[in-house]
């Protein structure tokens, strides 16, 4: 056995001298070295970075689709108790999807123009949005409360579907709204 080799009979290491296994690996780094350029594995380290950088970027350009279609719920059903608050009834129809060809859409909505009208500015109590955080379609009920004024609040049950998905964008449509409903009421399964 070599006096280098750490091994039965030989001699301790001692501070200040090479240490028994450092030349095995500067030999390591040798035959590494002969395969491996240190200029390859920088650009290989610059390409990983890269790598999860975009990565990062993409993954939060879809978050931030996602996020942004629960903001167009909100829009959405805060410009539908508007229309209906005003007494605007061709602004409500416009907002759900259909109910211009639907009579029984458009019946329900001139019920709760005629229910619902009233002067003043519109305040939004409280929106529980159809779904959660979501990568795809959903489809879902939103329960809205508002006040017009100093009217007592009035509750709504709108049926919501968030069409398309994350990567190709993410849309609200209103499909259906409820009568007006009991304000500690859930929100019926059928309207």
């Amino acid at each position: 056995m070599s006096r280098t080799e750490r091994g039965h009979g030989a001699e301790p290491w001692r501070f200040g001298s090479t240490p028994p296994n450092q030349n095995a690996n500067v030999r390591w780094r040798r035959a590494v070295g002969a395969f491996v350029s240190f200029g390859a594995v920088r650009r290989l380290y610059l390409v990983l970075i890269l790598i999860g950088i975009v990565l990062f970027l993409a993954i939060t350009a879809v978050l931030a689709r996602v996020w942004n279609s629960a903001g167009a719920e909100t829009a959405a059903l805060t410009s539908l108790v508007k229309a209906e608050a005003q007494g605007n009834q061709a602004d409500a129809v416009a907002e759900i999807l259909g109910c211009r060809s639907d009579p029984s859409c458009r019946e329900r909505m001139a019920q709760n123009i005629a229910a619902l009208a009233r002067p003043g500015s519109v305040s939004i109590i409280q929106i529980n949005p159809s779904t959660g955080f979501s990568l795809t379609s959903t489809l879902g009920v939103a329960r809205v409360a508002w006040t017009v004024g100093s009217s007592l609040p009035i509750v709504q049950c709108v049926r919501v579907r968030h069409a398309g998905d994350a990567l190709h964008g993410l849309h609200v449509e209103l499909l259906e709204v409820s009568l007006r409903i009991k304000s500690d009421a859930d929100c019926p399964s059928r309207f």
